[in-house]
């Protein structure tokens, strides 16, 4: 059943990427390329490395994308028409029965062969967050505190840099 799973996501992930580059409209490709980072993360998840999932989904789907889709709306504000006046309720309930005939389809396959090896317990230990963070805090805590306090450096620099007001240079009449 993994191995179907496992094929669903890569689909899901290689169409949803070819739709980014396809699609024609920009906030269509930032939602597209959403997809394909839960995509990932679900493959990452299958892979049983629970840190890189998580931080697949929070750092690349979340904040980036957020990002993204922000400056895309800044920029085309009147260009964009709203993703929601195209959307029609027979596209919706065809999308839900597809889903439901493919779900069908997979799961009636899931019996017929295992195409995915099996993962040793040493190697699922190796990527959950707490082997990570006892690797990190134990092995790798002066980078880890040099880092933070470097972070912490450009954080305030720029704050610095951005309330800094420029005053422009008089000139005096002799």
């Amino acid at each position: 059943m993994i191995s179907y799973i496992f094929i669903f996501l890569a689909i899901l992930a290689v169409a949803s990427a070819l739709a980014v580059v396809i699609s024609r409209n920009t906030v269509n490709s930032a939602l597209f390329l959403v997809l394909t980072m839960v995509a990932l993360a679900g493959v990452y998840l299958l892979l049983q490395a629970q840190f890189v999932a998580v931080i697949q989904v929070i750092v690349y789907a979340g904040a980036i994308m957020v990002l993204f889709l922000f400056v895309i709306m800044l920029l085309n504000l009147d260009a964009e028409k709203s993703l929601f006046n195209k959307l029609r309720v027979k596209y919706f309930v065809a999308f839900i029965f597809g889903v439901a005939v493919l779900a069908q389809i997979l799961y009636s396959m899931g019996t017929v062969s295992n195409m995915l090896p099996e993962i040793s317990p040493q190697m699922a230990q190796i990527g959950t967050v707490e082997a990570i963070g006892d690797v990190l805090f134990k092995e790798y805590i002066l980078p880890f505190h040099i880092v933070a306090l470097l972070l912490t450096a450009a954080a305030t620099g720029a704050l610095l840099i951005a309330q800094h007001t420029i005053n422009p240079v008089t000139e005096k009449n002799d």
